[in-house]
């Protein structure tokens, strides 16, 4: 009886949001037949605000003109509901008093700032990742915004690209749960709600495959990589209901993405059916010039509409060119009519026609910004994205009981520093509320331990006279941490560096550190995977702690002391050596596969190099152990029409409470075409306390099996496929550290 009134309520569900699209779309079509042709432009036209710029600041005095003519549609960079509502009430003065939509980049929190998303990428943990998003869509729809640039889906291979710090790492499956996720926490129970805001999945697309690592550069890849890698983060990010999307910078296979009709229209808009509407990045419209592609702002503008590309983001070639471009019937209305709609149904959906203010509360804003619970929520979060990459000897978690503890490092009791790369400054909210990891450490021992403080050194620099302070302190200490990395700006957009170790003399005071004699725990402070390896193998404890947000301090003390067992496993594989860049576990065999670092008799390995990562794909240490055995399949061959369920038996062995990460790998042995060694297919999150044995059970589908071949060795139109044969089925711990295997077989 339950299942029947719930199957009645989903459907009346479906019914009403059904008939409320088609009101809006009539609602739309009313105000439509009402516009000018320059007011319709104008719709697609996004400005800046005159502060905080994300891109090139373009200087306008006569903005506010514009918007009375109804000539601009969106501001981005505009915070507060102050700012908001003295921008609204201009566009009321405008003939048919369309509301704006403001949009900001708000990429892992609001005022509560949260992990970075690669940080919280390595939680695995979705339900926390959405938990994230919600808050971060909570403060800023109760400070005006509309419309967040979030999230970015781009997979990336490549460390030395500085925006890999906005994304989910380097796996489509991962990249596409994550995707999922967020979006659902961005735009809440739905659009029109006060506490939602729209999301954005960006960028379309293959952007983080630039080459090199070189950000904005172009991109080179087989449709079969683009789309089995690149493109499934967005597909799911559409799944999830996703009300907008971003193009990207890059040319892909020579076509600017502004400009690519493939991506836009054919993909994105046909064969997936999206009915939001599609944003520049900034300026990428006009800058397609530099492409080589169009040759002047006209031929852009032109190449663009067509493609599919909606809202132009400060190029300003849509406002100075699409009417020309009608009057010389190079486009028709009928073009911009579309991408119009597309923008005023979001317009209606958010409820803005309706009351152009209802974002615009500031005591709704203040309540929500200072809500105490979000900074809980940011340490819980913080805490789980925390990688314990090494442990010797158990030195964590750390004993409550010593009595002096020296901290040091030039990122001890930095502030700013903690919350990252595309981080929102606040108007009128200070620094304060940011825990460093000096309070947080004050904050965990008790008044029996004293803490001793020393800089050492600067992140960049090769200033060594901060170390004799510094080893003084360390020897009146029983245990040093040490805490260095990378600057919060050294990882984001434009920040691509060849050079990925650990800047400045940072390990030079590791060194000296361990020459003391005393055990060193080390706090890696990053927005990308660096390369350290006199500290991997020196150190006898490390912690990569990213760049946790608002909460950092706290969070890291919580996991030092032991009262959150670390549980963080990478999402992204850690070089060696920028020399093995790009490094991924997902590749093929090649045909003289290389299995070890120590033979080079003419395979696929370095001469001078291992082929190996420094730290796997998937990996991550706790404070307790994890057996992994009996892996059971229910049977060995599968109908394409049938499942296979695979159980395994995981069991905590050490003495505290932990959670493990449980990942399914699968490996089709013999394709039509190669295929990877492993490609992850599902996971689990799971808590066991100490002693505690659980079974868990994985599902394999068709789908899980397939992959995008060729029709034929001489058509290269890819189709969806799962090809009958032998397939390899891996339980492990990352994707180098695979416990059990089972074989089975799919059959016609």
């Amino acid at each position: 009886m339950k299942n029947i009134i719930s199957v009645i309520f989903f459907i009346l569900i479906s019914i009403a949001a059904i008939a409320q699209r088609k009101s809006n779309a009539q609602k739309v079509d009313s105000v439509l037949i009402l516009m000018t042709l320059e007011e319709k432009i104008g719709q697609l036209n996004q400005y800046n605000d005159d502060w905080k710029a994300t891109g090139p600041v373009t200087i306008d005095n006569k903005k506010a003109d514009q918007i009375r003519l109804g000539q601009v549609g969106s501001l981005l960079n505009t915070l507060g509901t102050e700012r908001t509502r003295s921008w609204q009430n201009i566009a009321m003065q405008s003939r048919l008093k369309i509301p704006l939509l403001f949009g900001q980049d708000v990429v892992h929190g609001f005022k509560t700032t949260f992990p970075i998303p690669l940080a919280e990428a390595a939680s695995w943990d979705l339900d926390a990742m959405q938990l994230s998003a919600r808050i971060a869509a909570t403060e800023a729809s109760a400070s005006g915004i509309h419309w967040t640039f979030a999230p970015m889906v781009d997979i990336a291979r490549d460390p030395r690209w500085g925006r890999v710090m906005e994304g989910a790492g380097e796996d489509p499956y991962l990249g596409s749960k994550i995707a999922y996720a967020r979006v659902k926490g961005f735009q809440g129970t739905q659009l029109g709600d006060v506490n939602a805001v729209m999301a954005c999945a960006k960028h379309f697309a293959a952007y983080g495959a630039a080459i090199g690592g070189r950000d904005y550069n172009s991109v080179d890849m087989s449709d079969r990589l683009l789309w089995e890698v690149y493109l499934p983060p967005f597909k799911a990010a559409l799944d999830a209901g996703a009300a907008t999307f971003m193009n990207s910078f890059n040319d892909l296979n020579g076509v600017p993405a502004t400009g690519n009709k493939i991506l836009q229209r054919d993909i994105l808009k046909g064969k997936w059916g999206f009915t939001g509407f599609v944003v520049s990045d900034w300026g990428s419209i006009g800058e397609m010039i530099n492409h080589g592609n169009v040759k002047n702002d006209y031929e852009a503008a032109w190449s663009a509409i067509t493609a599919g590309s909606d809202m132009d983001m400060e190029s300003r070639c849509y406002k100075n060119n699409l009417a020309q471009l009608v009057k010389d019937k190079k486009i028709t209305v009928s073009l911009i009519d579309d991408a119009v709609r597309r923008i005023l149904l979001k317009k209606f959906e958010l409820g803005l026609f309706d009351d152009p203010f209802r974002f615009c509360n500031a005591e709704r804003e203040q309540r929500e910004i200072n809500n105490p619970e979000h900074a809980k929520v940011a340490r819980e979060i913080a805490a789980k994205s925390i990688v314990l990459l090494k442990n010797t000897n158990s030195l964590l978690p750390l004993s409550k009981q010593l009595k002096t503890i020296a901290f040091i490092g030039p990122l001890v009791k930095a502030l700013k520093q903690n919350k990252g790369f595309w981080d929102i400054e606040v108007p009128g909210v200070d620094s304060n509320f940011i825990v460093s990891q000096w309070e947080g450490l004050q904050n965990k021992v008790g008044a029996n331990t004293q803490l001793l403080y020393a800089k050492g050194c600067d992140i960049e620099g090769d200033d060594q006279s901060g170390f004799d302070e510094a080893l003084e302190v360390a020897k009146q200490s029983e245990v040093v941490i040490l805490s260095i990395g990378e600057r919060r700006d050294m990882s984001g957009e434009a920040k691509s560096r060849s050079n990925i170790n650990i800047p400045g003399v940072q390990e030079e005071l590791l060194k000296a550190l361990l020459a003391t004699g005393k055990p060193v725990v080390v706090l890696i402070n990053s927005g990308r995977p660096l390369v350290f390896n006199y500290t991997a193998d020196h150190a006898p404890a490390i912690l990569y702690t990213w760049w946790l947000g608002s909460e950092a301090g706290n969070a890291i003390a919580d996991v030092l002391f032991g009262d959150v067992n670390p549980s963080a496993k990478l999402p992204i594989s850690f070089p060696v050596s920028v020399g093995q860049i790009p490094i991924y576990y997902s590749h093929f065999n090649t045909g003289r596969p290389a299995t070890n670092d120590s033979s080079h008799n003419y395979n696929s390995s370095y001469n001078d190099l291992s082929i190996f990562p420094k730290y796997a794909f998937g990996f991550g240490l706790s404070y307790t152990s994890f057996v992994y055995s009996n892996l059971q399949l229910n049977k060995k061959k599968m109908k394409k029409n049938e499942q296979i369920e695979a159980s395994v038996t995981i069991t905590n062995t050490g003495k505290a409470d932990g959670e493990d990460i449980v990942q399914l790998y699968i490996r089709d042995e013999v394709g039509s075409i190669a295929r990877p060694v492993k490609e992850l297919k599902d996971f689990r999150k799971i808590k066991l306390n100490a002693g505690e044995t659980k079974t868990i059970r994985f599902i394999i589908t068709k789908e899980k099996l397939s992959f995008y071949a060729p029709h034929s060795v001489n058509n290269q139109q890819l189709q969806w496929v799962a090809e009958p044969g032998d397939f390899e089925l891996m339980i492990g711990a990352s994707a180098e550290d695979i416990k059990l295997r089972a074989r089975f077989e799919l059959i016609k």
